[in-house]
């Protein structure tokens, strides 16, 4: 059986990370499961967890008025998922629905706010993960503009 240490070691987001700190991590860390179909969050809902993505499918969308849902980005094994719990107010900026039935490490973040400003250093190291994260989901959803808008725009 593994622990969630291990697990989180293996995760592309933590392979990295620190080993003297993953323990600390590791106090705000679940596993989760999800069926098809299911959402894990909605955009406007308070965001109190992080996603770490073990196996599966989650598609990242956004409502677009006169068009419905648009999938931003798709995630699988390795992706994190979840940005919106580190930015006050803390509150979900996408959907997130289920594609294939997914395991996941949830990881509280109140926890690990708390445990972030308790250890600097910590904090550092994952922010620096979640500013590449950020990055990327930013330019996924400019993608995705460009595409839903493109086409009516005359630039």
């Amino acid at each position: 059986m593994e622990n969630l240490e291990s697990v989180l070691k293996e995760h592309a987001f933590l392979s990295d990370f620190p080993d003297e700190l993953l323990p600390v991590i590791v106090g705000c860390a679940s596993n989760v499961r999800y069926d098809t179909e299911q959402f894990i969050f909605h955009e406007s809902e308070e965001a109190k967890k992080v996603y770490l993505i073990r196996a599966g499918k989650v598609a990242v969308e956004i409502f677009v008025p006169g068009r419905g849902h648009v999938v931003i980005e798709t995630l699988e094994a390795g992706d994190v998922l979840g940005w919106s719990w580190l930015v006050p107010p803390y509150y979900w900026h996408f959907d997130a629905r289920v594609v294939e039935p997914t395991r996941a490490i949830a990881l509280d973040g109140e926890c690990l706010r708390k445990k972030c400003e308790e250890n600097h250093e910590m904090g550092y190291q994952l922010l620096k993960r979640f500013f590449t994260v950020l990055s990327s989901r930013l330019q996924a959803t400019r993608l995705q503009l460009m595409d839903v808008y493109g086409a009516k725009a005359d630039w």
